[in-house]
């Protein structure tokens, strides 16, 4: 798909410059060097105007500017540019970052509420299963009656922490799934209870030692919507319930 010039100016501005500074880079480009009243000619940037983007536009190092009378003005290559511009982007996205990381554990002055939280959408429901069974230490329980649940991340997940020493459990009556992690070594497949019927909203559940778990459904714009808690008492509580009911024995 070919960019226009409207298209162009406003990714320049996503890149920080304003409409005027990208008009006038992209004119002074499509001029090779001119003057204000060149740039003005081939642009809606008001003449008056130009001096002061021009100059905004030295400071960010895009163009150079020729004292001459009337003065003139030349861009950097496109190569240049592109490197400064990226520079600039990556330089400020450190800062705002680096100011995210000093306050993000800060204490808010608040009483400490449990860590119970609802993530929607299948894509991110994965990313977060990943995340809960890769931080498993001792031991994995991981069950659903969904093959296309088990995506490559998470078998590759389950696997890694096979091989690490965790004790892997998944527990599905599907054949296609006891297939799957016939050959992995340090994973045990198990059937659900035989009075347990399969309820066609169930996603997924992740366990992860005894304080992480993940339970999800199906259904709903998102496809799945997931609950999770990882290191919290309600996340340590809801495993101790879930393994003394008879849904999944696992000792």
């Amino acid at each position: 798909m070919s960019t226009g010039e409207p298209e162009a100016v406003d990714a320049f501005e996503q890149l920080g410059l304003t409409s005027y500074e990208a008009k006038v880079f992209i004119a002074l480009h499509q001029l090779g060097a001119g003057t204000a009243r060149e740039v003005a000619d081939i642009t809606d940037v008001p003449r008056s105007q130009v001096y002061s983007v021009a100059e905004s536009l030295e400071d960010r190092g895009l163009l150079e500017v020729q004292q001459a009378n009337p003065i003139r003005y030349r861009p950097v290559s496109v190569e240049e540019a592109r490197d400064t511009l990226r520079d600039q982007f990556e330089r400020e996205q450190d800062r705002a970052f680096e100011y995210v990381e000093t306050v993000k554990n800060e204490p808010a002055g608040e009483e400490t509420q449990e860590d119970i939280w609802t993530v929607r959408g299948r894509d991110r429901v994965d990313d977060r299963t990943v995340d809960i069974l890769s931080q498993a230490e001792e031991r994995i329980v991981f069950g659903t009656r969904l093959s296309e649940l088990i995506t490559e991340p998470i078998e590759r997940a389950l696997a890694e922490r096979a091989a690490a020493g965790v004790a892997v459990i998944i527990v599905s009556r599907r054949e296609e799934i006891k297939r799957q992690f016939a050959g992995v070594e340090g994973v045990t497949v198990e059937d659900p209870p035989a009075h347990r019927t399969d309820d066609q909203r169930s996603g997924r559940i992740a366990i992860a030692d005894d304080d992480g778990i993940l339970l999800s459904v199906l259904g709903g714009e998102g496809g799945e919507t997931a609950i999770w808690s990882s290191g919290s008492l309600f996340a340590t509580v809801l495993i101790q319930l879930i393994e003394a009911s008879d849904e999944m024995q696992v000792q």
